[in-house]
């Protein structure tokens, strides 16, 4: 099973969909660093994805970033990513438009969730990891 594992996108071995760098931040559910040196590592899917939301209900209630390109450009910076394919890509899969004002309520968190989880890992995020992420918000 563990050698299977091995083979998973960095973010779901992580337990960590949106590939979160490590940071000083409490999160609940974060393991101990040690299992990888870049990034946050959560004890199972829910904690992972409720950290993604977390952050962007942060982004968008403290930063004043309520649009897939406000958003997007701070997740993804051009400095790291080619911040316009991921914007274009979370528009296809969660049909907002780019500077479509969001607001930070359940839908649009776990749509962007789910949308970032695709961009990142390659696959499909797992609807009920995202609500069981919801849930312990």
């Amino acid at each position: 099973m563990e050698a299977s594992r091995d083979k998973l996108p960095r973010g779901l071995r992580n337990n960590n969909p949106g590939n979160i760098r490590r940071s000083g931040n409490n999160w609940k559910g974060k393991l101990p660093a040690g299992g990888d040196p870049s990034f946050e590592v959560f004890v199972d899917m829910a904690h992972g994805y409720r950290a993604l939301m977390i952050t962007l209900r942060t982004y968008m209630t403290r930063h004043g970033l309520t649009t897939l390109e406000g958003l997007l450009t701070r997740w993804a910076p051009p400095v790291e990513n080619d911040t316009r394919a991921y914007i274009n890509a979370v528009v296809k899969l969660t049909g907002f438009t780019p500077n479509e004002q969001l607001r930070p309520d359940k839908r649009t968190l776990t749509s962007l969730a789910a949308a970032i989880s695709r961009v990142e890992n390659g696959v499909d995020a797992c609807l009920e990891d995202i609500e069981a992420g919801w849930s312990i918000m």
